[in-house]
């Protein structure tokens, strides 16, 4: 399995039969260049999206028509899309899992908020997080989120070693915060954070979130650079 992070919220995750992109954010990432629009997105099978908001779905539209890759999500944004762009789909709800090629993807709760700007009266569900299996891994990628309770039940069910965590400050958990989060509900064995360095309000480093996890691989991400597991 390949991780790579393309700044920000967005990843792509290369694991089995599948290329998944993650709330892939390129048109006006800071941390993404033009020229790595291309090789960040090539192949994509399916694009995974957590919530609405711009940094999340901005270029879901063209990728997914280009790319042929259906949108991933929770089944009232999903259903909006479709009618509303003719995107092909996959809908789902909190707990639900759907079988991509030979990788699950479960949905499970966050605490954010959810919006689409230009269309204020869309239906677009509520925020969430993702499980995704394969490989012998178990990833959990949070998506924007503060600490919550869900998180005990999602660490003792699920059971994720790789945690793909939101730890920014500001709009979601910062470094510390992340870390407790990890250290009281969870197992991990890695933990990349996401959803930082990319503005001067979000934090700039990972230090007090491998000083508060002893013991577990926390991998500060470069973009474009492949994480092995």
């Amino acid at each position: 399995m390949k991780i790579i992070w393309l700044g920000h919220g967005s990843f792509r995750i290369e694991i089995e039969d599948q290329v998944l992109l993650l709330d892939p954010w390129l048109t006006g990432n800071p941390m993404l260049t033009d020229a790595q629009h291309a090789p960040a997105t090539r192949g994509a099978t399916h694009i995974l999206i957590t919530h609405a908001h711009f940094d999340h779905i901005t270029d879901l539209v063209p990728l997914s028509k280009s790319l042929g890759a259906p949108a991933v999500g929770i089944y009232d944004l999903m259903t909006w899309f479709e009618g509303n762009d003719g995107l092909r789909t996959v809908g789902f709800n909190m707990g639900g899992t759907v079988q991509l090629g030979r990788v699950s993807v479960s949905l499970v709760p966050a605490l954010h908020s959810t919006s689409l700007g230009g269309a204020p009266d869309a239906p677009v569900g509520r925020e969430a997080g993702f499980i995704i299996r394969g490989e012998g891994h178990t990833v959990y990628a949070s998506g924007d989120t503060g600490i919550m309770a869900d998180m005990d039940w999602i660490g003792a069910y699920y059971k994720p070693d790789i945690g793909i965590l939101s730890a920014g400050g500001h709009f979601t958990m910062d470094m510390a915060g992340a870390a407790w989060a990890a250290k009281r509900y969870f197992d991990f064995k890695t933990v990349i954070p996401c959803h930082y360095r990319t503005f001067d309000l979000l934090e700039q480093s990972a230090d007090d979130l491998i000083a508060g996890l002893p013991g577990v691989d926390v991998i500060e991400p470069q973009v474009m650079e492949p994480i092995s597991l």
